[in-house]
């Protein structure tokens, strides 16, 4: 059934740019030390408390206080996360122009962290298209508990009925489908565009 669909929510990694550490990191050390760094060192939950708002700068080196004997290999995500953040993903990113284009208002709704996201606006000029990006360091919740959805509800004023949401992963979809959000899994940009010709959106 098609929706009054009034605003589009995008995430961000592996939806308008490619988010793969594990794949920087083989081509970085090799397979087969990317494994055992990520086996000895909880690279995921350091990435997840950046998301969540602690400082970039200062989560990347008490890691390595906790884990000296990876000090080169952790150091890879400080020195170069913005190369991690890659590639960008055009179709998606022409999706993103065209809803605008035509009055639809965008907004982003990611995990990232503050200062990451900084350094990702600095590298990618369409991360500042957004009408407002929602990003989880900043509000410190992320997805896919319910209150970042919230606060995203409250301060659009948009009614979960009225949102698309657009998310590479299937539990932040389910979230937002439990507030009554349209949602839509990212697999590809010829799968995006058509969930949003089947809502009548630009694409």
């Amino acid at each position: 059934m098609t929706r009054d669909i009034h605003a589009v929510v995008f995430d961000i990694g592996n939806v308008l740019i490619g988010w793969n550490p594990e794949g920087f990191y083989d081509g970085m050390i090799g397979q087969d030390r990317r494994k055992a760094l990520f086996a000895a060192v909880d690279l995921d939950g350091m990435n997840a408390r950046i998301d969540r708002g602690a400082p970039f700068r200062d989560t990347v080196l008490g890691m390595i206080d906790h884990h000296p004997e990876w000090t080169r290999e952790i150091m890879i995500w400080h020195d170069h996360w913005v190369d991690m953040i890659a590639p960008v993903i055009l179709p998606s990113v022409q999706m993103l122009r065209n809803l605008r284009a035509q009055s639809v208002p965008v907004y982003a709704l990611s995990n990232f962290g503050d200062d990451t996201f900084t350094m990702a606006q600095a590298k990618y000029d369409f991360l500042h298209e957004f009408d407002h990006a929602f990003i989880s360091g900043r509000l410190g919740v992320m997805k896919p508990e319910a209150r970042i959805y919230e606060i995203l509800e409250h301060e659009t004023g948009i009614a979960p009925e009225n949102l698309f949401f657009i998310d590479d992963r299937t539990e932040n979809i389910e979230a937002a489908l439990a507030r009554g959000w349209a949602g839509h899994v990212f697999q590809s940009p010829q799968g995006l565009k058509d969930g949003l010709a089947q809502h009548g959106l630009p694409h």
